[in-house]
């Protein structure tokens, strides 16, 4: 990932500016948890740079400019905010017998957010792959779980690759500081790891798996659909309070409460660094519209997350069409 460096003068256009959107998208989402709020911390970025640019001087760069701004943004964002989370960290597994159709506000979940949204168009593919991985669903959410100025520090410091005393002048302190934030901010992410099998950058082979998960789906092939995953792999259904572990619990709730999705139809997208669909379910009016953004992650020759955000909010991010005739 490209170091913070440069120096730049004092005239500043609008381009200047907006050349930063797609990193400090990444970076506002990494802190927030939701494209939406992501989406919304950028905008106000930029708003108060375009207020403030009379005031800037060029004695910095404009990207470390605008990254100062962005991080007070989202640390009013998320002043005295409940953290958003996945289903996972709500409590253990669940039988699919006892799924209720339960669900918990919008706030309270991490969102999916598309590739293209925050990865660049043209990378070293170490580095987009790197770039991915800080992306990932399970990253994110662990993410949440630090307060919001060891967030930063994490993202600016691990992610972005900043220097510890760039990372103290943007924040106001000393470089001490900084250092032992980070250390806090490692040991609990350290904390929050896991023996289930790691998401993996999609492969050929895994391509092919991917096109054989969604012929499954599309057909509703369900002993075919669960002879593709893990023996660890995990559903979960956002908004509902409400996850599964496992084929045989999977199987169970897809051909019960599941059922609602019989006959729908998957469109390929990206989202979090990972292969992903939006599924559209069979409508009265013979058509099909938007039912939920399922991020597949897929480790070794098997699925190991069925992520189904469920609701029509997001197509619209991901530029998904609103029906399907």
């Amino acid at each position: 990932m490209t170091p913070h460096t440069g120096t730049v003068s004092s005239e500043v256009r609008a381009e200047d500016l907006e050349q930063y959107r797609r990193e400090l998208t990444g970076y506002c989402y990494r802190m927030l948890g939701s494209v939406f709020d992501a989406d919304d911390a950028v905008q106000e970025t930029m708003v108060r740079a375009w207020r403030g640019i009379d005031g800037f001087e060029g004695r910095s760069a404009v990207r470390s400019w605008l990254y100062r701004i962005a991080t007070n943004v989202c640390l009013d964002t998320l002043r005295g905010r409940q953290r958003r989370a996945s289903p996972i960290d709500m409590g253990p597994s669940r039988a699919a017998a006892s799924f209720t159709g339960a669900t918990l506000p919008e706030h309270t979940w991490v969102q999916p957010i598309p590739d293209d949204r925050v990865l660049p168009d043209n990378g070293d593919p170490a580095e987009l792959a790197e770039t991915k991985e800080t992306i990932r669903l399970a990253f994110v959410t662990a993410l949440q779980y630090l307060p919001a100025r060891q967030r930063a520090v994490l993202i600016l410091r691990e992610v972005l690759r900043w220097q510890a005393a760039e990372v103290a002048d943007l924040l106001g302190t000393s470089v001490a500081s900084v250092n032992s934030a980070l250390q806090r901010a490692r040991a609990t992410m350290s904390a929050r790891g896991t023996d289930a099998p790691v998401a993996e950058v999609v492969s050929g082979d895994q391509r092919a798996l991917l096109a054989r998960y969604v012929d499954a789906f599309e057909r509703y092939d369900i002993t075919s659909l669960v002879s593709l995953l893990h023996d660890e792999a995990v559903m979960t259904m956002p908004p509902f309070d409400f996850w599964l572990r496992g084929p045989d619990e999977m199987s169970r709730f897809f051909l019960g409460p599941g059922i609602v999705c019989r006959d729908s139809r998957l469109v390929a997208i990206e989202a979090n660094g990972c292969a992903a669909f939006g599924s559209y379910k069979q409508h009265a009016d013979g058509g099909r519209r938007p039912w939920a953004i399922q991020v597949i992650e897929v480790s070794g020759d098997r699925i190991i997350g069925h992520h189904n955000f469920v609701g029509s909010a997001l197509f619209a991010a991901f530029g998904l069409p609103d029906r399907l005739p």
